[in-house]
């Protein structure tokens, strides 16, 4: 389903049965709403499940020019106006969690609970730069130039190793993305700041981080940092959490939510 928002087309599946509780998911960078497939099927049952490409993913529309999370986020709020959703919980992974932390900090009266997962939730000089870096090789060589870092980053070794299909679907995704909606989503990567604020959020917020990312240690920090927030560490994961280990992070998110046991093995 297409629909216009904010000034741009959006790209959005629903799931579920009118009436239930809604839950979104918003994408990572250089990935789109099938991301969230696993994600999908798990939480019909139980939510009226909401999935969008962000800007310039998938085939949401593409503008050329440098992002900013004030954008990405005023998206979300026009889908969700557009789509009467008064009230959500959220997800976001990576570029995702940002949007959601940001929405939580600005819109809080919008939001039940969120999940931030694997997102440090701003960015640094040094971040600045390592984005900038390949914003340049988007636009000399295209996605294709990206790919193979990319994976590497995102999954750890054994996991690049041992499942090649897995890894098929995820490259496939990152060479689909269009360079100009790589290029403006990694400008707002490159610049923004919402981890200064994490204290004064007043919704409940689920730090989810994967051992093998970079994103661990400052989103420990964050929870620290929030009283009455939660934090859990998926062990073995790398940085798209939500591909590698579905059914572990499915069951963290329900029982956040309230509607899981606790019954699991992970790293707290």
């Amino acid at each position: 389903m297409r629909i216009k928002a904010n000034g741009i087309d959006i790209h959005y599946e629903i799931d579920g049965a009118d009436g239930a509780p809604w839950l979104v998911f918003s994408n990572s960078l250089a990935t789109d709403l099938t991301m969230w497939d696993e994600q999908a099927a798990f939480f019909r049952d139980r939510y009226r499940v909401l999935r969008y490409d962000q800007r310039g993913h998938g085939t949401s529309e593409a503008p050329t020019g440098r992002y900013g999370f004030a954008t990405l986020i005023a998206d979300l709020l026009a889908l969700m106006d557009i789509l009467a959703i008064e009230r959500a919980h959220v997800c976001g992974l990576s570029m995702g969690g940002s949007t959601a932390m940001g929405l939580v900090q600005s819109r809080p009266e919008r939001v039940d609970r969120a999940v931030i997962c694997d997102s440090t939730c701003g960015s640094s000089p040094d971040a600045a730069r390592a984005w900038d870096e390949r914003i340049a090789v988007a636009q000399t060589q295209g996605m294709v130039g990206l790919a193979d870092s990319t994976i590497a980053r995102w999954f750890p070794a054994e996991t690049v190793v041992a499942r090649p299909a897995f890894l098929a679907k995820i490259r496939q995704m990152i060479l689909t993305t269009p360079v100009n909606g790589f290029v403006g989503c990694a400008a707002a990567l490159a610049d923004h700041d919402f981890r200064g604020s994490v204290p004064t959020v007043t919704r409940p917020v689920l730090f989810l981080a994967a051992e093998k990312d970079g994103t661990s240690a400052p989103m420990r920090q964050m929870h620290t940092e929030l009283p009455g927030s939660q934090f859990v560490e998926i062990s073995g994961a790398g940085h798209i959490c939500a591909l590698e280990q579905p059914d572990i992070f499915n069951r963290v998110v329900a029982e956040f939510l309230g509607t899981e046991q606790p019954a699991l093995q992970v790293t707290v």
